[in-house]
């Protein structure tokens, strides 16, 4: 199977007079070649300057599967007394994004709550007082952070879990203690079997291959 190789194009449209653009047609045409060819975003950008891009993974990640099916997210239960480190396993072959939940089984005072990844990155603390029995949930998933349901002020980073074994530091109140949910979603590297494309005739054939694009203000 031939390798996949995706190229970013840009050209610039320039107006003939001083009026408003409301109909741009982009025509891309293919000769003496063969292949599959996919289109992926048209983008119109005003100015002199092309912006940077980011390739969305949407398309090269996927949820794990085993067995033939997609795994279930695994959870990790425990309880942490002032601070400890916490290593999750993560069957997955790449990183994935944590749902962390800590429930204080005290009152713990402003900004004694932090979580981290096991050498200091990703740091999170969260500034204000945590009741005892509160569900304290910071869900990278969804990208937000609750305290019993209600936005809740955080600074740092939303967590993630690294393949295979994943180590995490819990820190709260000094002689406090917390119990802690971690939520799974493992994830592996995807590479699509089948895309839907636009075939390229033949080399020897004389048609050249034509995909119109309009965009309209």
């Amino acid at each position: 199977m031939a390798n996949l190789s995706f190229v970013r194009l840009s050209a610039t449209i320039n107006k003939k007079s001083d009026m408003r653009v409301v109909s741009v047609t982009v025509t891309p045409t293919v000769t003496n070649c063969s292949g599959t060819l996919w289109i992926t975003d048209v983008q119109l950008q005003e100015g002199p300057t092309l912006t940077g891009y980011l390739p969305h993974t949407e398309t090269s990640l996927q949820k794990y599967r085993e067995g033939g099916g997609v795994k279930p997210p695994v959870w990790f239960n425990g309880v942490v007394r002032s601070e400890e480190t916490v290593i999750l396993f993560n069957c997955g072959s790449t990183s994935a994004p944590l749902d962390i939940h800590i429930y204080p089984k005290a009152d713990m005072s402003d900004g004694s709550v932090s979580l981290c990844q096991g050498v200091g990155g990703q740091l999170v603390a969260f500034p204000n007082k945590v009741e005892a029995d509160a569900d304290l949930a910071l869900c990278a998933e969804a990208r937000t952070c609750t305290k019993d349901g209600v936005s809740e002020k955080k600074d740092g980073f939303y967590q993630y879990s690294a393949a295979w074994d994943s180590k995490h530091k819990v820190k709260l109140e000094s002689g406090k203690t917390a119990r802690v949910l971690f939520e799974l979603q493992e994830m592996q590297e995807y590479k699509p079997a089948a895309m839907t494309g636009f075939h390229f005739p033949t080399p020897d054939s004389d048609e050249p291959f034509i995909l119109g694009v309009s965009t309209k203000s």
